[in-house]
């Protein structure tokens, strides 16, 4: 493995970054005296704030690098579909949902179905948000640890506990408006570590921007939608919509479902519109977010054309995957010692710590919210809940952690179906929200069962259905693009959930009601 070696002015630069983002984040949160101010900020921050954060907190180390790679690789620009579909997907939290979180002073956005369902269908889904959340994020800090491990040579334990001492340490001290904070510095760190690597590339390819359009126009780089199957595609119309990833109609249709999953259910987003000064503000923070994620998107996605560009002037390296190609860039073809690679370095690790501290956060309050104050008698003071809910921060942080060393003795396939795995959260918690805005009849155990039957088609759909669809002219089988799994698990629990209402209607039991 050939490591990235780091002089002293880049050491200089990734420690003041960091350091000095920390310090402005703890200086900006205030005083924190009440689990309000450190769960919701007080309910007093700024729209253009709570954007910054969202933007960040969906931000990981992963993304950074998968984008550019996506760029690089076929799919060229057009994975930016995708972001047409999250519009559409914020657009309809802030009509359908956002209202909800504005009725009375929520901490949890899992307080709402219990307004309609009852504690179990609250506890329900606040259990699945808290293991599919610190599953997902402890893998991540895994695989950002990984990054660290391969352009600076870093132990991964080491870098695993590092990231989530530091993360631990401000989201303690500071709560949620050290979080929110952070976010937005963090949000500029990575940006403009993009930006620098624009011209870093573009200085290093020869005929400069003239010879790139050409290579990008040749090789069809720059091309953003895609209504049909290319040229040579010998499989069905349907089977193309429904297996290719970045085709227009799973990207558009299964990105809004995806966005209304994760930016409408998600207790991690949910508790930053709770911090915003108003329902205006937190919906402005959310349409601005699909603009501000599609700019970002794109600039990444111009970094791996970039990059395509550059790899096919200088050939002779082989990628395992195109994740590898702007790690492999950074660490052979950065100028040393110049501030760029601790710029970048600084990018790394912002982009992994915006979305641990955010999980943090959003875990104690889900615990705090749903589990403990629920089952308590007597509601203990101030001060002793604010002190419960550092610990309980600290306590995901470590569990994060462990999660992320644990991952080091795991098969890499392991690791990639355990993400996908947690995935399945925004479509299953969407279909309960849906059924409790949208249906008058349906009960708890309707829901229950309905999401329970979700989880199971979308097993079957992820695992089983591949094996079963292999033939000679599918020797894979038909397997389902990621952006159809938030469809799918919303769709199953909602129609299961209506179906087992109207099925009791019909034959009059009347049991199974509200608990």
């Amino acid at each position: 493995m050939i490591l990235l070696h780091i002089g002293h002015i880049d050491a200089m630069v990734l420690f003041v970054s960091v350091a000095a983002a920390i310090a402005i984040g703890l200086r900006l949160s205030g005083k924190n005296d009440s689990v309000e101010a450190f769960l919701v900020g007080n309910r007093d921050l700024p729209w253009w704030a709570i954007l910054g954060s969202i933007v960040a907190t969906e931000t990981s180390t992963a993304t950074v690098l998968s984008v550019p790679g996506a760029g690089y690789g076929p799919v060229g620009m057009r994975f930016l579909q995708i972001t047409f579909g999250f519009l559409i997907g914020r657009t309809i939290v802030v009509q359908l949902l956002l209202p909800l979180f504005f009725q009375g002073k929520l901490m949890s956005a899992y307080e709402v179905l219990n307004k309609r369902f009852g504690g179990a269908v609250e506890k329900f889904a606040s259990l699945l948000f808290l293991v599919t959340r610190n599953l997902g994020d402890g893998l991540r800090l895994f695989l950002a640890a990984v990054v660290l491990h391969k352009l600076a040579g870093w132990d991964l334990a080491t870098s695993a506990i590092a990231i989530g001492a530091i993360t631990i340490f401000y989201t303690y001290f500071g709560g949620m408006k050290s979080v929110i904070w952070n976010d937005c510095i963090q949000f500029v760190v990575y940006m403009l570590g993009a930006v620098a690597t624009v011209f870093v590339i573009s200085n290093q390819i020869s005929g400069g921007w003239p010879t790139f359009w050409e290579f990008a126009t040749t090789h069809d780089k720059l091309t953003v939608f895609q209504l049909t199957p290319p040229a040579g595609f010998s499989s069905s119309t349907w089977l193309w919509v429904l297996s290719e990833p970045f085709n227009f109609y799973a990207a558009v249709i299964g990105g809004a479902v995806l966005s209304l999953g994760t930016h409408g259910t998600d207790q991690m987003m949910v508790q930053r519109y709770l911090s915003a000064r108003s329902e205006r503000d937190a919906a402005r923070a959310i349409l601005l977010s699909a603009v501000v994620v599609s700019i970002q998107f794109a600039l990444f996605l111009f970094i791996g054309v970039l990059l395509a560009c550059y790899y096919a002037q200088n050939p002779g390296t082989q990628f395992t995957t195109s994740d590898e190609v702007y790690a492999d860039f950074i660490v052979n073809h950065f100028p040393r010692n110049t501030g760029l690679v601790g710029l970048m370095l600084a990018a790394i690790l912002a982009a992994a710590m915006s979305t641990l501290s955010s999980s943090l956060n959003a875990s104690a309050s889900a615990v705090l919210n749903d589990f403990y104050l629920p089952l308590t008698s007597t509601v203990p003071s101030p001060g002793r809940l604010l002190s419960i809910t550092r610990r309980l921060a600290i306590a995901f942080g470590a569990i994060q952690v462990m999660i992320g060393i644990w991952a080091i003795s795991l098969d890499a396939s392991v690791v990639s179906n355990s993400l996908t795995i947690a995935g399945y959260s925004a479509g299953l918690l969407l279909g309960l929200f849906l059924l409790g805005v949208l249906t008058t009849g349906v009960r708890t155990a309707d829901a229950l069962i309905g999401a329970l039957c979700g989880l199971a088609v979308l097993l079957c759909v992820q695992f089983l259905l591949p094996s079963l669809t292999r033939s000679a002219d599918l020797e894979s089988g038909i397997r389902v693009a990621w952006p159809w799994f938030a469809l799918i698990g919303s769709s199953v629990t909602f129609f299961v959930g209506v179906g087992l209402a109207r099925l009791r209607s019909h034959t009059g039991d009347e049991r199974g009601g509200d608990v």
